[in-house]
């Protein structure tokens, strides 16, 4: 995925504000790494309405985190730069809907809130600094 990618490329959704080929890269092996490690019997994707510059897909999966399985609905955007590498791609989804099924309860009922967004968004950012720092000293 990190080769799809512009080197100065940016990437958002609701748990991610990535700038770089190293971090949106990392940020795609460090999922594709929890799924292996706790989630490959229910991992699936689905891609739908794929067009120049947007897609749509679905996302089943397990939460890391919480053990909890997520179903996320997301449309995405995306803009290429001349050499056909992506250099903005933005997701969006329903983020109290995501926080309702990989959190439970706090999410039902934080989930709407910029606090939850907030504190889900740090920790994010939190396990990718961890996870690219233990790659670089692999």
């Amino acid at each position: 995925m990190a080769a799809c990618y512009a080197q100065d490329a940016l990437f958002d959704d609701e748990a991610f504000s990535l700038k770089g080929r190293t971090q949106i890269g990392g940020m795609w092996a460090m999922l594709c790494d929890a799924v292996k490690a706790k989630g490959r019997d229910v991992w699936k994707i689905q891609a739908s309405a794929i067009t120049e510059t947007s897609a749509h897909w679905e996302a089943t999966y397990r939460f890391s985190a919480t053990g909890r399985m997520v179903h996320n609905i997301i449309d995405a955007e995306f803009e290429f730069d001349g050499a056909g590498l992506i250099k903005r791609h933005r997701d969006r989804f329903d983020f109290w809907r995501w926080a309702r099924q990989a959190l439970g309860a706090p999410g039902l009922l934080l989930g709407w809130t910029p606090m939850l967004r907030n504190k889900v968004r740090a920790q994010a950012a939190k396990n990718l600094d961890r996870f690219i720092a233990a790659r670089k000293a692999a």
